[in-house]
């Protein structure tokens, strides 16, 4: 907290913050934002530029449920940034959002409320002089403002900084508040269901699926992978065949080289958190880095202009795979890039032309995925045939493993069984360790591996390395010629 504390301070007391700010970029700021905390952030982001706030909520508001999924917008999150502006003042909260798209103001606000007529909901006479109920407004907390009903659609800690803010907008930005209620009230007021309740589905979905491409564009041309792209040239590699001829090159990465290129952003991948190329050791020591790293060192020492395709590699990973069922981290994913292009290059066919580092990555996921991650599950599947335990519970857990390796292997996504491999546990911890790391999207050699065979190893979740050469495969292939006696203990 103390380090927290001495980042946000020392900007903070920085000589003529005013102009410093404006001139980060928005990465930078989204670093700050992250990991000073946004509540704590108000005096830094009642500086920032409408463009810069516009690409820092690209990041911000929008949330993936896992990695490879697609990324959905954080209603809750997108409140506390409006409780956070309104806490630099209601002047400066209503310049910040004035700033933004107001597609995408409207939108957020909709997720909070729905906005009506003050005439729309009250009674009133027809002209046969019959008298017409109130509208009926039971989901939430309801306000006016100026003219306007705002009901709550959510309980929400920031509700009444929405309503503090469209007030002060209200009396000091009219022009810009009737815009913005006019389009909000136009996606509230839809048609009546039969339960007498509002539909707030269609045009919301169409005003948020605008949105969600809108943004996917402005991330494409500052250089990020979607998800789903990633996802998809991640899971094109892993089908790579290598005894056919060479693919052509991924059209997902050849659309992301163009858009970065138009938009000159190469270098701001650094800043944003991929890492350029800086391989490490990867658990070995300083003297076997260069054997295990051998084929892509030589490789970016003959092409220099090669760390783009490492930036690209390292944001598919990040944006479109798992590790342990959770996210990469940065780090992580720059290593697993270095280490699958290494094995790429190891494993490149040589009927084929020259590599280039994203092919050689793909040549490098087919291999994980056929000799690695493949072969340890099918392996397993016939050594739990084999086991019969005397545990009624242990047994059904050994039968409900193997059900689910058969039917992830079936569909070429063997991890999908990691949590069932958890019965492997009390037979035998190093060895289910080992296979957790192996049976994964991304394919790795926990330090287990070695404990199996030397008993009384402490087991730590980080102690693992991705896998960068033939050699480490051969050491899998023995672990799984032992593992039925490890197993059977």
């Amino acid at each position: 907290m103390a380090n927290t504390e001495t980042l946000l301070q020392r900007l903070l007391n920085a000589p003529d913050l005013a102009k410093i700010v404006p001139q980060m970029p928005p990465e930078q700021l989204h670093r700050v934002i992250t990991t000073c905390g946004l509540e704590d952030c108000a005096e830094v982001l009642a500086l920032v530029t409408p463009e810069q706030l516009t690409r820092i909520l690209d990041v911000d508001v929008w949330r993936a449920g896992a990695p490879g999924t697609d990324e959905q917008f954080d209603t809750d999150r997108f409140g506390l940034w409006i409780a956070v502006l309104m806490e630099a003042g209601p002047t400066v909260a209503a310049e910040k959002v004035m700033g933004l798209d107001l597609a995408l103001v409207t939108s957020g606000l909709l997720q909070h409320a729905a906005a009506y007529d003050l005439a729309s909901v009250e009674p009133y006479l027809t002209l046969d002089g019959d008298e017409m109920p109130a509208r009926a407004l039971t989901r939430g907390p309801v306000c006016r403002v100026a003219g306007f009903v705002l009901e709550a659609r959510r309980t929400s800690s920031s509700w009444d900084a929405i309503v503090a803010l469209l007030e002060f907008m209200s009396a000091e930005h009219p022009a810009y508040f009737h815009r913005l209620m006019r389009g909000w009230i136009e996606l509230s007021d839809d048609a009546r269901e039969d339960d007498g309740c509002d539909s707030l589905l269609d045009d919301e979905k169409q005003d948020m699926l605008d949105l969600t491409i809108e943004r996917e564009a402005r991330r494409e041309a500052q250089g990020f992978v979607s998800p789903a792209q990633a996802h998809a040239f991640l899971k094109g590699g892993r089908q790579l065949r290598l005894d056919a001829d060479r693919p052509a090159p991924s059209p997902i990465a050849l659309a992301y080289f163009r858009a970065i290129e138009r938009a000159g952003v190469i270098e701001i991948l650094h800043d944003a958190g991929v890492p350029r190329f800086e391989p490490r050791a990867l658990l070995a020591t300083a003297e076997q880095q260069a054997s295990r790293l051998s084929w892509i060192e030589a490789h970016v020492a003959s092409h220099p202009g090669c760390a783009g395709e490492l930036a690209y590699l390292a944001n598919a990973i990040v944006a479109g795979c798992a590790i342990q069922g959770r996210a990469f981290t940065v780090q992580e994913a720059g290593d697993a890039a270095t280490a699958t292009c290494n094995l790429g290059l190891e494993n490149w066919p040589p009927h084929w032309s020259d590599p280039d580092l994203v092919t050689a990555f793909q040549v490098g996921c087919a291999v994980l995925h056929r000799d690695v991650g493949m072969y340890v599950a099918q392996h397993l599947v016939d050594v739990l045939a084999g086991i019969q335990c005397s545990d009624d519970g242990i047994q059904l857990g050994l039968d409900e493993l193997r059900h689910e390796l058969i039917a992830g292997i079936g569909d070429g996504e063997p991890w999908r069984a990691r949590d069932a491999l958890d019965v492997l546990l009390t037979l035998d911890a190093p060895s289910w360790a080992a296979l957790l790391a192996l049976i994964d999207e991304c394919p790795a050699v926990h330090a287990a591996l070695d404990a199996a065979r030397r008993r009384g190893r402490t087991i730590e979740a980080a102690d693992f390395a991705f896998i960068a050469q033939n050699s480490q495969i051969a050491l899998v292939r023995e672990f799984m010629a032992a593992l039925p006696s490890a197993l059977a203990g």
